[in-house]
């Protein structure tokens, strides 16, 4: 089969992030996006970058194609505002975070969709478990013999863009001991994870088509890797990081990753090497900074030398800052050591749990949402 890889400028970037509605008063998500969307819909029927999701307590903003990270955070800036009243019509407000710390997983509405009904007949126990929430980047790329080289560079890099987005330590009232433990959770899906691609497009063609026969899949999308490409939109799009709890961090996450492609694009312009790990120490990694974090050790050669991760993405966004120039997010890539000093999503919630208990962790994020950035 074809698979057609739309056209794109280079490293145009868009960003999809998913956020749960909460009630103020209980700390507890609230079912009505669908009310909410239809109520905006008629309000603003030519904005159309609300959507809904699998849950019925979720709402995804999505920016447009823009050339800056700036201009995807003013895409979200002016949703977050135009979507308040109607939020607030619910006595409701809006969360970011990978997870929600204390209800049960199980018992969150599923959206009425054809699509999710049926993801959720097939997967079972798994399938009423998706309590979970992702920020996804999406980055263009002008050819599509790129793709899979900047993918797999992407995936060595996988455990930095991880570690920075962690949010979700807590799963239904529990401290997991994880930073990230969305990752294990979606994992249970179908196609899930890491990907396994082929060497060139012919072969993602030829894979694509095999799963399709096989009734492994029914689209392209159901591929649900955490680096995959999006041939209808012409990008590469980075799945693994958790839903943030403020823009700032969205921007930190937005700006790491469109660095990123850019560098691996003109390293292929340039016909230098691009970073590749083989896939037990991808697996690994992946497990490694989803349990602890910015704390973890990773694999960074195929020689299986290792670094500390926190010290390897301080000294990764440095290396990328004169990238980050050429695009116009160097502000945008220096919240990355912001972060690291501040602490990490993860971190800020044990901090808050510490504190007041698994309510003052939602009432942290509702805090940092309201605030635009993280809260000490």
């Amino acid at each position: 089969m074809s698979l057609r890889f739309a056209a794109s400028a280079r490293s145009t970037i868009g960003v999809e992030w998913e956020l749960q509605i909460i009630d103020p008063a209980t700390l507890r998500p609230v079912p009505c996006a669908p009310e909410i969307l239809a109520e905006f819909a008629h309000a603003h029927p030519a904005h159309g970058r609300i959507h809904a999701e699998m849950l019925r307590n979720t709402l995804e903003l999505v920016s447009r194609p823009r050339r800056t990270v700036a201009g995807c955070a003013e895409d979200m800036g002016i949703a977050l505002d135009m979507l308040a009243p109607f939020v607030e019509a619910h006595e409701a407000v809006l969360v970011g975070s990978g997870t929600h710390p204390f209800v049960s997983p199980a018992s969150q509405g599923v959206s009425e969709s054809e699509r999710y009904g049926a993801l959720v007949d097939r997967t079972r126990y798994w399938g009423r478990q998706m309590l979970i929430f992702g920020t996804h980047v999406h980055v263009g790329v002008e050819d599509r013999a790129k793709v899979l080289p900047i993918g797999e560079h992407l995936l060595a890099h996988l455990p930095h863009l991880q570690s920075l987005a962690a949010a979700s330590p807590f799963w239904d009232g529990e401290d997991t001991g994880y930073a990230d433990n969305r990752a294990w959770i979606f994992r249970q899906l179908p196609h899930a994870g890491l990907p396994e691609w082929p060497g060139d497009w012919a072969g993602l063609e030829a894979l694509t088509e095999s799963m399709l026969r096989a009734g492994a899949i029914k689209s392209f999308n159901e591929l649900r890797w955490d680096v995959r490409p999006s041939p209808g939109f012409g990008t590469i799009e980075a799945r693994i990081c958790d839903a943030s709890s403020n823009l700032l961090e969205v921007r930190a996450i937005a700006a790491l990753t469109q660095c990123l492609v850019e560098s691996a694009s003109q390293r292929l312009d340039e016909g230098l090497p691009l970073a590749r790990l083989p896939r037990w120490f991808l697996a690994e990694n992946k497990w490694r900074s989803a349990r602890y974090g910015l704390d973890a050790t990773i694999v960074t050669s195929p020689d299986g030398e290792q670094a500390p991760l926190r010290q390897s993405l301080s000294a990764l966004a440095t290396e990328l800052e004169p990238v980050a120039q050429r695009l116009g997010c160097a502000d945008d890539l220096a919240l990355v050591q912001g972060i690291l000093t501040s602490g990490a999503g993860y971190e800020r919630q044990r901090w808050a749990h510490d504190d007041s208990g698994l309510e003052g962790v939602v009432e942290q994020l509702i805090g940092e949402m309201r605030a635009g950035r993280p809260l000490p």
